[in-house]
């Protein structure tokens, strides 16, 4: 994910607004230009530069300062604010400008855009989605926007849009962190999303990082020392912590070898206990949705989405691309494909088509089967004669975002996790690989990570029933050395 350090310019000064007001102005520094060479000698890789006074008033103002600012560093540079004309655009694209992004005219003036993408190509030609209290704001953050989000989204698509940059203006420059609700909402529609407002620390960077985003602004963080932006823009990815509650008939129930459940209590209210324990992520599975050849609980997804904050992925059932986008609507951030991926291997790249691979997780039940492993589907029920290894591969060719290994010799066995499994797997791919089934205690964790080379762990009953606590098997891998977030 790209990291860009925000360089907002009003009255030829750097400065920070907090909530779009240009009565709440914080200056950072009378050169900009400054500012931007400090931001490249700590490993930006990619400058976001706003025209503030232009953006106000509707006419691009700080050219001259901007161009001072291509001009001194040796990394790409992307501006908005004021950009009303395709003159503008071809002015700062042909003097060395990367992206220019427009707000305002986007909204009012759809044949300029359709233009613009057609003579500069989409990669030159971004979006601000600029959002205050649930509605799109324009002309500089001061007024609404009449017309409604999804009419906004679907036109812009079909002018050949990709990437939007979407800022949450009642949480910029409030350091308060982020509401992903305004954010997942437009990246369910395909787009690029470089996600603005709110920021306020690494652990910020890393949700998006871990949801796929295309990239994430941040100024009043780095001006003011929350954020390092040297690590912020070359650390690893965290490892992941990934509590599974696998549901039947609306509880969370854990088994042996995918057998003899026994209940672990109310979806909603672990998923809440989670959430407040420092969970990454939050994997549903309905577990005999499949088998049942019914749809996963829609409602129960939703109740769920209302009550936690971090990622949610939700799978079992689904058949359809229609299932995936109820799915989505309903509040999970990724869905996860297990039998239907086996059958129907092109429903991958139509999901990942509408929706972005970084929305769908592959479901791999394997079990040895000589010197290989062999996939199962329904949950576990039925062998097929595919090579879980090479299967793995093809997932990754038709766009599958990352790949869920569950180890069915091990699962609830509590031996710890089939690092060689993991390890093949990790080899022949490179989306990430969440680890499941085996954990029993702290070390398998650490081993996954290292010797597994796994990029999450997922596990179930040891959260359930409370044999680890979240926070200090945290601590823990940060005392070994593994990337974590805290």
């Amino acid at each position: 994910m790209l990291v860009l350090p925000a360089i907002d310019i009003l009255d030829g000064k750097c400065v920070r607004l907090t909530k779009g007001d240009y009565n709440a102005v914080r200056q950072y520094s009378d050169s900009p230009v400054e500012v931007a060479k400090d931001f490249e000698k700590q490993g930006a890789k990619f400058l976001h530069v706003v025209d503030l006074d232009g953006a106000k008033g509707g006419s691009v103002v700080n050219q001259g300062v901007i161009m001072d600012i291509v001009e001194a560093v040796d990394i790409p540079v992307q501006v908005g604010g004021g950009i009303r004309s395709f003159k503008d655009s071809k002015g700062y694209l042909d003097a060395g400008v990367s992206r220019v992004i427009f707000g305002t005219a986007a909204i009012s003036d759809t044949n300029l855009i359709r233009k613009l993408v057609r003579s500069f190509g989409s990669d030159c030609i971004f979006v601000s989605l600029d959002f205050r209290d649930g509605k799109l704001a324009i002309e500089g953050w001061t007024e609404d926007s009449e017309q409604s989000t999804t009419k906004v989204l679907k036109t812009l698509l079909k002018m050949g849009v990709k990437t939007v940059v979407v800022t949450d203006v009642s949480r910029d420059g409030t350091l308060s962190g982020m509401d992903l609700s305004i954010f997942k909402k437009v990246i369910k529609f395909g787009f690029n999303v470089i996600a603005a407002g709110g920021v306020s620390s690494f652990k910020d960077l890393e949700v998006l990082r871990d949801l796929e985003f295309y990239g994430a602004i941040s100024g009043k963080a780095i001006y003011e020392g929350r954020i390092d932006l040297a690590s912020a823009c070359g650390s690893p990815l965290a490892k992941r912590i990934i509590p599974c509650m696998d549901i039947d008939n609306g509880r969370v129930v854990k088994g042996t070898n995918f057998k003899n459940l026994r209940d672990a209590g109310d979806a909603v209210e672990l998923a809440k206990v989670y959430d407040q324990m420092g969970a990454d992520e939050l994997v549903f599975l309905d577990i005999t949705a499949t088998v049942e050849q019914r749809k996963t609980l829609v409602e129960l997804v939703s109740q769920i989405s209302k009550n936690i904050s971090i990622p949610f992925t939700v799978g079992g059932g689904i058949r359809s691309v229609c299932d995936i986008r109820d799915l989505l609507n309903a509040g999970a951030d990724k869905i996860s494909l297990g039998s239907i991926a086996i059958s129907d291997p092109k429903i991958v790249t139509e999901a990942s088509d509408e929706f972005g691979s970084q929305c769908i997780v592959i479901s791999l039940d394997c079990k040895r089967d000589g010197n290989s492993w062999k996939l199962f589907t329904k949950g576990g029920r039925e062998k097929t004669d595919l090579d879980a290894v090479e299967f793995a591969s093809l997932m990754e060719k038709v766009d599958a975002g990352e790949l869920l290994v569950n180890s069915l010799d091990r699962d609830g066995m509590k031996n710890g996790y089939d690092l060689e499994l993991l390890t093949k797997i990790s080899e022949v791919v490179n989306i990430p690989v969440i680890a499941s089934s085996g954990a029993g205690c702290r070390e398998d964790f650490l081993k996954a990570f290292d010797g597994g080379r796994a990029d999450g762990a997922l596990a179930a009953s040891l959260f359930h029933y409370g044999e680890i606590n979240i926070r200090e098997l945290k601590r823990y891998l940060s005392d070994q050395k593994v990337t974590i977030r805290l």
